[in-house]
C-alpha cells in the first residue's frame, strides 16, 4: 500500500501527485472549493439603560427635582450626582449608576418624581450592565418583508419629528445657563410671590438666582406704576382664589399629622424654675478661656435621655402590624428629635445616641443640625431614626403649647417660652424667678397619666437642680 505524503500545502500536494504513481483508486478532484468567508455587521456596541428612581425610604414616595447636573447628551461617570432632588425630609443627589451618554432627561427642574419612574436614559456600552433592567423605551417594531409595501402612516411619526428637531427653541428670557440652578429657600420665593426664574436677572456666581435678586425683582414688579382710568367705564373684576400646591415638606407633615391624630393623646403640663440652669449659662458664657455656647435646650435634652433611663417607655414604638396583637418596640438608643423651623419648613433631625454624649456634644450636634437645615443639607440619616422628639417653640415665641405625637413614638415634649415673675424662696421672701412650661403629649393608648408624671418629674429634678445631672453623667 503506498501512502501519499503532502508537503508544502495544497500546491505541494498537488505536485507531488503528479510526480510519484500512486494506486489507481486514488482520485482528486479536477477542482477543489473552499466556503467562501462573507462579512456581516457585528453586534450593537451600546445600548440604553433607564435610571430608575428607588425607594429613598422612611416611607417617601416621591421626590421633587431641584436642579440637573447634567443635560442630554453630555458623558457621565458612574457614580457621579446625576441631579439634585428634594424629599419631604432633606435635600439630597442622586447618583449615576451607569457610565455613558445622556441620551435623554425625563423630568426637568421643580417636576415631582413617584418612586419607580425613569429619571433619565444613558447609553451605555453593550454588555456592561447586563443584570439590569431593560430601558424604558419600546423595543421597535419588527422590520416589514421586503416584498410588501411599506404603509404610509408609518413615515408620519418620522416626519413629525424632524420638523420638531429642526425648530429652534425660544432662548430664555435669562440668557445664563445656570439661571435656573437656584437653593431650595430661593425657589420657595419664586413659588410665594408668583415669579418665573427665567424673568430674573441673576447676579450670583455664573448668573444663579439668589435671594436679593428676587426681592429686587418683586419690588420692581411692586412698585411699577399702573395706569388708572380716570373714569371707569367697566365695574372692577373681582378677586378669584388661587390655588398652590403644596411643598414636599407641607405633604409629608400633611400625611404624618393626618395619621398622628388617630392616637389617642394625652397632655401634661407643668411650670419649671430655670433660674439655676440660666446662672451655670451665664457662668460659662462670661468664662473668656471657654467661648462654648451650651444652649438651654442642651440641658433639656440631655435631661430627658437621664429620665428615659427610668422610663424605658417613652422611648417605644407601637407595632400594630397585626391589629389582634399589638406590640411595643423597646428601643435602646435615645435618638431624641429637635423639632427646627427652616426657609423649607418645618423639620425634624434627631441628635443620635445622647445617653453618650456629654452636654457640650449635644449642644455641639444641635449647632451642626441647625447650621443644616438653614442651608437644606440634612440627609436621610440626620432625619430618620428619632425615639422621642423636644419641639422648643420658645424661640419664636407662646407660653403654652400642645404638641402632637409623631407616629412611630409614643412622646413629645414642647418648651415654651420663658417669662420672669416673682415667686417665693424657701426663706418667704418674694425674689424673682424665670419659669418655663413644659407640655407632654403621650400615646394614651399604651402610657398612662402616673407614668407620664414621673417621667415629667425626673426631667423638672434635673432642670431645676442641674447639679443631679452630674451624679448620672457617664
Amino acid at each position: 500500500m503506498s501512502i501519499l505524503r503532502c508537503n508544502g500545502g495544497l500546491s505541494g500536494a498537488l505536485r507531488s501527485c503528479q510526480s510519484r504513481r500512486v494506486l489507481p483508486t486514488t482520485r482528486f478532484p479536477s477542482t477543489i472549493s473552499f466556503p467562501r468567508r462573507t462579512f456581516h455587521a457585528g453586534p450593537a456596541l451600546w445600548g440604553v439603560k433607564s435610571q430608575i428612581l428607588k425607594d429613598v425610604g422612611e416611607g417617601i414616595t416621591e421626590v421633587q427635582i431641584i436642579q440637573w447636573y447634567v443635560e442630554e447628551g453630555a458623558h457621565i461617570e458612574e457614580w457621579k450626582p446625576l441631579c439634585q432632588y428634594q424629599s419631604d425630609k432633606a435635600v439630597d443627589d442622586i447618583t449615576s449608576r451607569y457610565e455613558g451618554i445622556v441620551k435623554k432627561l425625563h423630568f426637568q427642574a421643580d417636576d415631582t418624581v413617584p418612586t419607580g419612574r425613569a429619571l433619565c436614559d444613558i447609553e451605555v456600552e453593550d454588555g456592561k450592565y447586563p443584570d439590569d433592567n431593560p430601558p424604558s423605551e419600546p423595543a421597535p417594531a419588527p422590520a416589514q418583508p421586503s416584498s410588501a409595501p411599506a404603509p404610509a402612516e408609518t413615515k408620519q411619526p418620522l416626519v413629525v419629528e424632524v420638523a420638531a428637531a429642526t425648530q429652534k427653541p425660544e432662548a430664555p428670557k435669562n440668557s445664563s445657563r445656570y439661571a435656573t440652578l437656584a437653593t431650595p429657600a430661593v425657589r420657595g420665593m419664586l413659588k410665594a410671590h408668583n415669579v418665573n426664574i427665567l424673568d430674573v436677572p441673576g447676579t450670583g456666581k455664573d448668573g444663579r438666582v439668589l435671594k436679593e435678586d428676587v426681592l429686587r425683582f418683586v419690588a420692581a414688579r411692586d412698585s411699577a406704576p399702573t395706569p388708572q382710568p380716570t373714569i371707569p367705564t367697566t365695574p372692577a373684576s373681582p378677586q378669584t382664589d388661587t390655588a398652590v400646591n403644596l411643598t414636599p415638606i407641607q405633604s409629608q407633615m400633611f400625611k404624618t399629622m393626618t395619621r398622628s391624630l388617630n392616637i389617642p393623646h394625652f397632655l401634661f403640663a407643668d411650670e419649671l424654675n430655670i433660674n439655676n440652669i440660666t446662672a451655670l449659662r451665664k457662668k460659662l458664657a462670661n468664662d473668656p478661656k471657654d467661648p462654648r455656647r451650651i444652649t438651654f435646650l442642651s440641658f433639656v435634652i440631655k435631661a430627658v435621655s437621664l429620665a428615659l433611663n427610668e422610663y424605658p417607655i417613652l422611648n417605644a414604638k407601637v407595632d400594630t402590624s397585626n391589629p389582634n396583637k399589638p406590640q411595643l418596640i423597646m428601643r435602646p438608643r435615645h435618638n431624641i428629635g429637635v423639632a427646627m423651623d427652616t426657609p423649607q419648613g418645618l423639620i425634624v433631625p434627631n441628635v443620635k445616641d445622647v445617653a453618650s454624649r456629654s452636654i457640650e456634644d449635644v449642644a455641639a450636634e444641635i449647632s451642626r443640625l441647625s447650621a443644616l437645615g438653614k442651608e437644606g443639607k440634612l440627609t436621610p440619616a440626620d432625619l430618620s431614626g428619632g425615639t422621642i422628639t423636644v419641639s422648643n417653640i420658645g424661640n419664636i415665641g407662646g407660653t403654652y403649647v400642645a404638641p402632637v405625637i409623631v407616629s412611630n413614638e409614643v412622646a413629645i415634649l414642647g418648651v415654651g417660652k420663658s417669662k420672669t415673675v416673682p415667686i417665693f424662696d424657701e426663706a418667704g421672701q418674694v425674689t424673682k424667678g424665670e419659669l418655663v412650661n413644659f407640655s407632654w403629649s403621650a400615646d394614651h393608648r399604651v402610657v398612662d397619666g402616673a407614668t407620664m408624671a414621673r417621667m415629667a418629674n425626673k426631667v423638672r429634678e434635673c432642670i431645676e437642680s442641674p447639679e443631679l445631672m452630674l451624679l448620672k453623667l457617664r
